[in-house]
This record gives C-alpha cells, structure tokens and sequence, in this order.
C-alpha cells in the first residue's frame, strides 16, 4: 500500500474543504503550529534528511520530530530554536497587528 502524497498548506487553503466555516476556524486555532511544522519539514526534505537525522543533529528523538512535523505538540521557544539551529535555518519571532497577519496569509 503507497502512501498517500503530502499535502501543503496552500493545497488545503485551495481545496473546497477550507472553505467550509469549521474547517477554516480550526485552520485559524492551529494556524501557527501547521505553518512552523510545514517549514521545518520542507526544509528537512530540502536538505534530504530523515526524520531521525534531524533529531540527531536537534538532540531530539525522531518521534518527537514526527509529532512536531504533524502539528501534534505546541513547540517551546527552546524548542524551535534547536530545531532551527539543526537546520541551519535562523528563529524569527515577532508580533503583528491583525490586518498585517492577515495581509500575510491572503498571498498564501
């Protein structure tokens, strides 16, 4: 049995799903959490690593990455921080005023 292909945020934000109200409302409540596991997952695939390999370079188990990966766990601060350390990546963290956000996510 193959596996199902991935799907990226912007497939279920043109799919017809999104735009049922329940559907978008929870995209809205774990919004952030879907967004930061997309990049480090595209990223991870990008440099060609598994899972397991991103939790060694990460001091992190490789079920801890598959949890983050899926938008399972509310990542700490410390947390992200390694993970974009391991991935050579830089941790941008900033607070917007609303319209900015959602300026942002009308391109997505």
């Amino acid at each position: 049995m193959s596996a199902a292909p991935r799907r990226t945020l912007a497939d279920l934000k043109s799919s017809e799903r999104f735009g049922r109200p329940a559907v978008r409302e929870a995209y809205e409540l774990t919004r952030l959490r879907f967004e930061l596991a997309e990049a480090v997952r595209l990223r991870r695939e990008e440099l060609g690593w598994s899972q397991s390999e991103l939790g060694r370079r990460a001091g992190m188990p490789q079920s801890s990455i598959a949890r983050f990966e899926h938008g399972g766990t509310q990542p700490t601060l410390p947390t992200l921080e390694r993970l974009a350390d391991a991935l050579g990546l830089v941790l941008h963290v900033r607070m917007d005023r609303p319209e900015a956000q959602s300026r942002d996510l009308s391109g997505v």
